[in-house]
Parts: C-alpha cells; structure tokens; sequence
C-alpha cells in the first residue's frame, strides 16, 4: 500500500506531496480519527467551535483527494475514507469516539439563517422593544407576521409572536427581518459522519446514547446490586 501510495504522489506538485506527507503524520498522531460534515457553518461559527474544542479535538479542513492519499497510507483510517464526499473535515483527538461525538454534539453554536433554510423548530420573534425608531421596519415585521407597532418613539413588539414553523422555507424578507433583530435560529455544528478508533469503525447511529439515561440505569444497577448483597 506504502509503494502505491508513493507512486501516485509521484506527479504530484511539490506542495501537494509536503501535504500528504503532513496530513498522514496528523492522521497517525491521534487516538481517534473522525469525519465530519462542515457543509454551511459560517466562518465565525466554525472559529467559534474550533476555539471551544481547541486542546481536546483539532480538526483539519484539506482537498478531499489529499486526504484520500494520506489516508490510504495509515492503517484502518483508508476503511473510512469513503465518507470523504462534499464539504468534510477530519478531526482527530485521543478522546474515546463516544467522548469525541458528545464534545462536538455540545460545540454547536446558534447561526443566521438564511433566505431558503428549512427551519428545524419553531421561530419567534419575542416581545419587547426591537430599538428601532419609527420607519418602514414596522411594516416588515407586520409582513413576517409580528404583533409590531410604534410606540414611545421606537418599533415595539407587542406580543411574542410565531413567523416560522418547523419545517417552513425561509423567504427572504423573514431572514432579513430575523437578521436585523440579531436573532439566530439556526444551529450549526460539525456533524459526525464515521469514526475510526482502535481497529474499530463506529457509525454514528451507535455513538449517540443518552448519557442521561446510561447513568440512571448504572445507578439503578448498582442500587440493586447493594440490594442483593
């Protein structure tokens, strides 16, 4: 596999065979190695969930193909490499898969959305003061469906008001009425495809457990064992 790999970075310009080489010393250098979707995280959110998961999880972001050639050179990574489809990152750490898939699980941040999201749950615009003066952004809260009306100088929203339910397409004006408010519906995080760790591929439909209950039954268990003895 080693001759193969060498022979097809062969023809490879100068600083994508340097890559190859650094990305198969990255891939080797940690415990497990995950692939993930980072198809539409905003710049700011995807700084935002490296700098929460900096000491504890790198990720790297590389041309599919690079990744491919390096992974082909390290054991049990090339099992997964056909998940390397799309916009993907590879996330390396020396936590355990089920540890790694909760770290980003909790590194999700709120985000924008944007004009022909679907939304995932139900938006509303809260009731209060928006901080607005008097003008035409009355009209476009009145447009997406808000109790809004002027009132002691500025645009109040009178009532908390629902402008989108799950699973409604986000027009344009929404987005930019939500957008102007500051309020950030969506939820954007990078989500797990496949790991790799100790010999073993983990699908994700075995990585998310409910921590919660998983203690709850230890604890019943141990209860019932004191019980017993």
């Amino acid at each position: 596999m080693s001759t193969q790999v060498e022979r097809r970075t062969d023809n490879l310009p100068e600083w994508k065979t340097r890559e190859v080489k650094e990305i198969k010393e990255w891939l080797s250098s940690h415990a497990s190695i995950g692939i993930c979707d980072v198809s539409g995280i905003p710049s700011r959110q995807f700084q935002q969930m490296r700098a929460s998961l900096r000491g504890e999880v790198e990720i790297k972001v590389s041309r599919n193909t690079l990744v491919k050639l390096a992974a082909q050179n390290v054991e049990g990574i090339e099992s997964i490499a056909d998940q390397l489809k799309g916009q993907v990152g590879v996330v390396g750490t020396d936590k355990n898969p089920f540890t790694l898939y909760q770290m980003l699980k909790g590194s999700k941040t709120p985000a924008p959305i944007n004009a022909g999201d679907v939304a995932t749950k139900q938006i509303v615009i809260p009731q209060g003061d928006t901080g607005f003066p008097p003008g035409p952004f009355v009209g476009d809260l009145q447009a997406v469906g808000a109790a809004a009306q002027i009132s002691e100088g500025s645009i109040r929203v009178t009532a908390s008001s629902i402008v989108a339910e799950m699973g409604d397409v986000i027009t344009p004006k929404l987005s930019n009425v939500l957008g102007a408010l500051g309020i950030e519906p969506k939820e954007v995080g990078l989500n797990l495809k496949a790991v790799y760790s100790e010999g073993v591929i983990y699908e994700i439909s075995s990585l998310d457990i409910d921590t919660d209950e998983y203690k709850l039954k230890f604890a019943k268990a141990v209860n019932n064992a004191r019980s017993l003895s």
